[in-house]
C-alpha cells in the first residue's frame, strides 16, 4: 500500500517543477538583461581603459553590449514561441484557412504567419500543403509574406530595444502588408501562374468554415510542451549564431567607425529616394532578424532615420534567394516577380509611413 502512494505522489507533484523551473530562468534571464549596459560600459572604459570617444573602444561597448542583449532576447521568445507551436501545428493552421473567405482569410494568413516557423525549404511543402487543402492562393500568399517578415525574432528584438509602440507599429504595418499584397494577387488570377504539375494539387476549397471539431487534439504534457521550448531554441540558435555574430560585429564597426554625417545624408529622412534606394539594396541580400537587426541599432545612432532602416530590414529579410529558387518550382516567373514586386513597394511604404510619423 505504500509503495502505491509513493509512486502515485510523484505523478500529482511532478507537473509543477518544469514551471517552477522556469519561473526560476526566467527572473535570472531579467536580473542579467537589466545589467548587460552598465557591464558593458564598466568592461569597455574601465576595466579596458578606452576614452570615451574611442572609435574602437565604442565598437567594443557595442557588441559586449548587444551581444549577449540579442541572444538574450531570442532565447526568450524562441522558447515562447516554441511552446505555442505545440498548439498550432501546420495542420492545424491549414484546417483554420481552409474555406475561409478572401479578407477574413487574409487577415488570419498574416497573423498565423507570425508565430509560424519558416525557413526556405519549407517554402514548397507548406506552399503545396495549402493547394492541396483548397486555401486559395491569395490567401497562401499572405501567409508566406507575414512568416519572414512579421516573425517573432524580429518582433521581440525591437520590443526589446526599441519599445513596444514600435513593434506594435511594425506588426501592424508587416501584416498589412501581407494582407492587401494576397489580395492584390488574388486579382490576377494566379492559377495560371501554377506550374501544371501543382495544379493537379488543387480541389474546391469547402463552403463551410472550419470548426473547432476539425483540430484533432495533441496528447501533450506542459512537460512536453516546455521541453518542446528548449528544441525550439537549439534549432534557431544553431540555425542563426553565424548570422548573429555577424550582424553584432558588422553593427559594432559601424557604430564605432561609420562617420554620423554619411549615415544621416544616405539614410536620412530628407531624401525622398533613401527609402527605396534602400530596400533596392537589401533585396538581394539575405539574413535573419538576429543578424540584421544589430546593425539597424547602429545605423540609428548613427542618425538614420527609422523608417528607412525598417524598409532595408524588411527587404532583408522578406525575399531571399533560396526561398525564391524553392518557390519556382511550383509557380511560374511572373508570380515570382509579382511577389517580389509586392514585398518591395509594400516596404517602401512601411518605410515612408515611419518616417512621417516618427
Amino acid at each position: 500500500m505504500n509503495v502505491e502512494k509513493d509512486s502515485v505522489r510523484p505523478l500529482t507533484t511532478r507537473p509543477y517543477m518544469p514551471l517552477i523551473k522556469v519561473l526560476i530562468y526566467g527572473v535570472i534571464w531579467y536580473l542579467v538583461y537589466i545589467q548587460l549596459d552598465p557591464f558593458s560600459n564598466w568592461f569597455t572604459y574601465s576595466l579596458l581603459g578606452f576614452a570615451l570617444d574611442s572609435h574602437l573602444g565604442g565598437a567594443i561597448a557595442f557588441f559586449v553590449a548587444d551581444a549577449p542583449k540579442v541572444l538574450l532576447l531570442v532565447v526568450l521568445i524562441t522558447y515562447i514561441v516554441g511552446v505555442t507551436r505545440t498548439f498550432l501545428t501546420p495542420e492545424r493552421i491549414r484546417t483554420m484557412l481552409a474555406g475561409r473567405r478572401e479578407l477574413p482569410g487574409n487577415i488570419l494568413a498574416a497573423i498565423l504567419g507570425v508565430p509560424t516557423p519558416f525557413c526556405s525549404c519549407s517554402a514548397i511543402p507548406l506552399f503545396l500543403g495549402f493547394i492541396e487543402s483548397g486555401i486559395p492562393i491569395g490567401i497562401t500568399m499572405s501567409f508566406l509574406i507575414s512568416c519572414p517578415v512579421v516573425n517573432e525574432v524580429a518582433l521581440a528584438l525591437l520590443y526589446g530595444l526599441y519599445g513596444w509602440k514600435i513593434a506594435l507599429l511594425y506588426a501592424s504595418l508587416g501584416m498589412t502588408k501581407a494582407v492587401i499584397g494576397g489580395l492584390i494577387i488574388a486579382r490576377i488570377r494566379p492559377q495560371r501562374f501554377l506550374e501544371d504539375w501543382v495544379a493537379e494539387f488543387q480541389v474546391s476549397a469547402p463552403e463551410q468554415e472550419s470548426t473547432e471539431e476539425d483540430f484533432e487534439p495533441i496528447p501533450l504534457t506542459w512537460e512536453d510542451r516546455l521541453e518542446s521550448g528548449k528544441e525550439s531554441v537549439r534549432e534557431t540558435l544553431s540555425g542563426i549564431w553565424l548570422y548573429l555574430v555577424g550582424g553584432i560585429a558588422l553593427g559594432a564597426a559601424i557604430y564605432g567607425y561609420m562617420p554620423v554625417d554619411l549615415v544621416s545624408n544616405y539614410m536620412g529622412k530628407e531624401a525622398w529616394w533613401n527609402v527605396p534606394i534602400a530596400v533596392v539594396l537589401g533585396l538581394p541580400l539575405y539574413a535573419s532578424a538576429a543578424g540584421v537587426i544589430p546593425i539597424i541599432q547602429a545605423f540609428l545612432t548613427k542618425g538614420a532615420a527609422l523608417g528607412t532602416t525598417l524598409a532595408f530590414m524588411m527587404s532583408v529579410i522578406g525575399i531571399s534567394i533560396p526561398e525564391l529558387v524553392m518557390l519556382r518550382k511550383v509557380i511560374k516567373m511572373p508570380l515570382i516577380w509579382i511577389f517580389v514586386g509586392i514585398v518591395a513597394l509594400g516596404s517602401i511604404v512601411v518605410g515612408y509611413v515611419f518616417n512621417a510619423i516618427i
